[in-house]
């Protein structure tokens, strides 16, 4: 059975206000409001020469989620098809100009446009109003469902939930698109507990590990352009644009899906983290039994505070009595707004007052425990869908630091330990000096690495440059721990921080181990000025996370020469990109 469903939602970010109407308008002559269409006098930058008349194009605003990159005036196109998003490519090419995608821009990484470099020679293409279809196969054998590079997270959801389908791993925020959240390797919280096998059709790891065919735009030698090609997961070309950075554009995608289920969400507040994160074998509540017992486990600890935010997330085909039903998503509704009791220390932390920390840590928690308490979310029941989304776009703008430890499963709690041990042996350290360079929370969920035991049609290999990409030198490296540390930008010292905490991070898990890797969306190569700036760490760090213990067809080198293959103009790629790959 084949369901239609369009998304016709621009993300709830969008262009924070300036063009908050834009995704109700259609045709040929919409502009966004706040947006300036080309041959407007009031135009800033340069008009492209030559541009496709009949391609919308406007200058607009650019602003990524955590608004550390910002631009003022971008040229904007919207794509009503394909097609068009070839024609640009082409047009691109003639003319020196690059094409970056634009979706939600929940992002923190200069993967789209770079702070500090020019944007008059590129045009992003807006994907969301038009490049947003949803069509689901139920009757297919796997079930799968077929989108447009726009299309959110949640629409794609739920179109399979009507279906009796769905995902075992999401992010947590859903009005993410499907294009960005592939190229980056996107997860979610979603860990099997001991002897637990995923549902046919799903994958406990990337989002990218669904991935069964993808339509992008890529150079055609023998015609002299680019083109619209299909790769099915058996090409060995698809693997370096299963995650790809931006260094390719997706069109369009046909992904994996299982039989969905019910689940069950709990929240604690009451566990000491030193008994929560303590080391393996420790006896009473710990991370390490919870994971055992349910898999689906998340923490996210306040600083200077003593009991994290506990949640656990079970399988569960009936309704526990305790729980309360719910019928959609984002059911934390005090995560979406701050109260006073935060905003007021938080205030004082952003005007300089750092020394405020320890109140502002314990206002966060203070807020949490209350509102589960207030709206009755201690205890949640539902389907999948509406238990895996639960933040909206409008939760305190944080920049992030940390990654994501491959190991195996015996080493979770170790793992954890030692991070948690370290961070808050150096955040004292700080404070005896008077000094808070972090002031949110540490969070770590889990998942699997990409196994290709899971993927249910011919697949020529892992994604290469996923974060969670197996390592064939060590099968029994199948786990993923996620472990971020966040904070306000702008907080003194705090680039500093987030560069010792990495190095520590790389070379704490390594040998024999585990191994660390960056999160791509995230914050990465920091310096004491800020992330993206570490050249050593961009130059052989990261590479090296792709190189060791595979090989030369698989990883980094292989990732950068297909991306020279399927794009050698560059098109598709920024000066930050240039640099990496």
């Amino acid at each position: 059975m084949s369901k239609q469903a369009s998304s016709a939602a621009l993300s709830r970010r969008g262009f924070l206000g300036a063009a908050a109407g834009a995704a109700a308008l259609a045709g040929l002559s919409w502009t966004p409001a706040g947006a300036i269409p080309l041959g407007d006098p009031s135009a800033t930058i340069p008009a492209p020469p030559e541009f496709p008349a009949d391609i919308p194009l406007a200058q607009q605003r650019f602003e990524n989620w955590a608004k550390t990159i910002r631009f003022d005036a971008v040229w904007t196109a919207t794509a009503r098809e394909p097609g068009d998003v070839v024609r640009l490519a082409n047009w691109a090419r003639s003319h020196g100009y690059r094409i970056r995608p634009r979706g939600s821009m929940h992002s923190w990484s200069p993967l789209t446009l770079v702070p500090g470099e020019s944007a008059d020679k590129i045009v992003l293409i807006d994907t969301i109003t038009h490049l947003n279809s949803v069509s689901v196969d139920g009757g297919g054998s796997p079930a799968t469902v077929t989108a447009g590079g726009g299309a959110s997270l949640e629409s794609i959801l739920s179109a399979l939930q009507a279906e009796g389908l769905g995902w075992a791993n999401s992010p947590a925020i859903g009005d993410i698109t499907i294009a960005g959240a592939l190229s980056i390797g996107a997860h979610g919280a979603t860990y099997p507990a001991a002897g637990e096998q995923a549902v046919p059709g799903q994958s406990f790891g990337s989002l990218s590990n669904l991935i069964v065919a993808l339509t992008a735009v890529v150079w055609n030698d023998a015609a002299g352009e680019y083109e619209l090609r299909e790769f099915r997961r058996s090409d060995p070309d698809i693997t370096p644009l299963l995650t790809h950075l931006g260094r390719t554009f997706v069109t369009s995608v046909t992904l994996m899906a299982g039989a969905n289920y019910r689940l069950r969400c709990q929240s604690f507040t009451d566990v000491p983290w030193q008994e929560l994160f303590a080391p393996t074998g420790a006896e009473g509540r710990t991370f390490e039994r919870y994971a055992e017992e349910s898999g689906r486990v998340e923490a996210i600890w306040f600083p200077f505070t003593e009991t994290p935010w506990l949640k656990i997330w079970s399988v569960s085909p009936e309704k526990p009595p305790a729980s309360r039903e719910v019928h959609g998503p984002y059911n934390y509704f005090f995560t979406d707004s701050l109260p006073e009791l935060v905003t007021t220390p938080l205030g004082q932390v952003v005007s300089g007052n750092q020394a405020i920390t320890p109140a502002f840590g314990a206002s966060q928690f203070g807020a949490v425990a209350a509102g589960l308490k207030a709206t009755g979310t201690e205890d949640l029941w539902g389907w999948s869908k509406d238990l895996l989304f639960y933040l909206r776009a409008t939760t305190l703008r944080v920049i992030a630091g940390g990654g994501v430890v491959v190991t195996k499963r015996e080493n979770i709690a170790q793992v954890i330990n030692e991070f948690t041990t370290w961070l808050h042996k150096r955040m004292s350290d700080f404070a005896s000096q008077g000094l808070y360079p972090v002031n949110g929370p540490f969070e770590v969920r889990m998942c699997t690495v990409d196994d290709q035991g899971e993927v249910l049609v011919d697949s020529a290999g892992a994604p290469n440059l996923s974060p969670v990409r197996p390592r064939p030198d060590r099968p029994d490296w199948d786990t993923a721990i996620w472990m971020n540390v966040v904070s306000l930008p702008g907080t003194a010292g705090l680039p500093a921080f987030f560069q010792e905490m990495e190095e520590w991070m790389v070379a704490n898990y390594s040998g024999d181990y585990a191994t660390f890797r960056s999160e791509w969306s995230k914050g990465w190569a920091f310096d004491a000025e800020g992330g993206y700036r570490n050249q050593q760490f961009l130059g052989d760090t990261v590479p090296a996370m792709y190189r060791t213990g595979l090989d030369g067809g698989e990883g980094w080198d292989a990732a950068s020469a297909a991306f020279d293959r399927h794009d050698p103009h560059r098109v598709f790629s920024n000066g930050f990109l240039d640099r990496l790959i």
